[in-house]
């Protein structure tokens, strides 16, 4: 399902850990972009609904993308919500949420969804396919979501 809140969990989790060395919002960007051609294929009834985008050629060049456009669109999403605390998002710190953002997107949709090929055009194969049950990889995602939640009120809480 395209724009899937799910795949956040995992970026709640790591931003709890790395604070300031992580960017939620360009790890979501990358989500909502990796998203836009399945979307597309749902709404025009054309293409593949998982092609190219989620392929790990397809998310590396998105990747790049959305670590350049997320870096200055989460700065300013972060100036509107006077999240200054957080600015600016380095460069670093951009590619690495971007392109964790989308590899992890590729590996998680590899799971659940049997279209997904996602070392295409080399090969067809979908290895993780099938690894764990859609249930347990909802499961996943929530706990991931909670347990970063978790973390962050921790270190938010007893932060001296």
């Amino acid at each position: 399902m395209p724009f899937t809140p799910l795949h956040m969990g995992l970026g709640i989790t790591i931003k709890a850990i790395m604070q300031r060395k992580f960017s939620l919002m360009v790890f979501g960007w990358s989500q909502i972009v990796i998203d836009i051609q399945p979307l597309y294929a749902m709404l025009t009834d054309t293409g593949e609904l998982h092609g190219f985008s989620h392929t790990y050629l397809g998310a590396t060049l998105l990747g790049l993308l959305c670590a350049v456009s997320g870096k200055y669109l989460g700065e300013l999403s972060l100036k509107i919500l006077r999240e200054s605390k957080h600015l600016p998002i380095s460069w670093s710190v951009s590619f690495l949420s971007a392109y964790v953002g989308t590899y992890s997107h590729v590996a998680m949709d590899s799971i659940m969804h049997p279209d997904v090929q996602p070392y295409a055009p080399f090969s067809e194969a979908s290895p993780l396919y099938g690894i764990i049950s859609i249930e347990a990889l909802y499961i996943c995602c929530l706990a991931t979501a909670l347990f970063g939640g978790l973390i962050y009120y921790v270190r938010q809480t007893t932060k001296g």
